[in-house]
């Protein structure tokens, strides 16, 4: 029988064993390419474990869901909550120069869905090869959308520079999570145009929405990105786990009687 995140889910909401290995072998290397984007190495080393004990803990919400989610959601929440259990633990200093949500979707308005989105990445520190992969464009189509929304905020600012976004992208991220309202989109409908599974009306619906709704492209970032840092994963092996499996109390993976006669991981 296949084991999958849904099965995980279940069981780290029951607090069984099984359910808290899978999350160590296949989630803490994708807490740790988090942290280490959005954060220096040394402060990121240090919440580390901080972070993978808070998500321990049964008061954690990110396994409260009465129905357990795919994987790709599921990443995707765990980002956040990984953000934010970083920020309360070791904040970051304010930027010199602020920019707020409100002031950025003014300024981008004339930007079309995507433009917004290449503008957005760099808010979530992606430089524009990076966002060039994540949204099949060249990178050079990037950095020309990235210079006319600089100018764009620049006029509607009374102090700026040009890495505005990029220093306020935290402050930006939390101002969009929170700025949900009742029409925002489900994560299927993003998922489903980036799986190619959309129509051309479905698609239509989506961009006139999310056109204006900073949540909803905040929101189709960050499922960009979840599917680029999982397809880029790779899990822990039985030794690298093990450590983590001590530290959240669960009890070592017995290897099958073949793999210890032959020295297996």
């Amino acid at each position: 029988m296949i084991y999958t995140c849904y099965d995980m889910i279940r069981d780290c909401r029951a607090n069984r064993a099984e359910g808290w290995a899978y999350f160590i072998s296949n989630y803490v290397p994708v807490t740790r390419t988090i942290l280490t984007h959005y954060f220096q190495p040394d402060a990121a080393g240090r919440v580390m474990e901080r972070i993978l004990l808070a998500l321990r803990q049964p008061e954690s919400s990110l396994f409260a869901s009465v129905e357990p989610v795919p994987e790709r959601p599921f990443v995707a929440e765990l980002r956040q909550h990984v953000l934010a259990l970083a920020e309360r633990f070791e904040p970051a200093a304010a930027p010199e120069i602020t920019v707020d949500l409100e002031t950025l979707a003014t300024a981008l308005e004339p930007l079309s869905v995507v433009e917004k989105q290449a503008a957005w990445l760099e808010t979530m520190r992606y430089a524009p090869g990076q966002s060039g992969t994540l949204l099949r464009m060249a990178p050079v189509t990037v950095e020309k959308i990235r210079e006319r929304a600089a100018e764009l905020i620049r006029h509607k600012t009374d102090a700026w520079r040009r890495t505005l976004l990029w220093d306020n992208g935290l402050q930006l991220g939390r101002a969009a999570a929170a700025s949900s309202g009742s029409q925002c989109l489900p994560a299927k409908i993003f998922l489903d145009v980036l799986d190619g599974r959309s129509t051309w009306r479905g698609r239509e619906d989506m961009e006139h929405h999310v056109r204006g709704c900073w949540h909803c492209i905040d929101r189709f970032c960050r499922l960009v990105e979840v599917v680029e840092l999982l397809r880029a994963n790779r899990p822990l092996t039985g030794g690298e786990a093990e450590p983590l499996r001590k530290l959240f109390g669960v009890a070592t993976e017995k290897r099958p009687a073949w793999k210890r006669l032959f020295g297996q991981a």
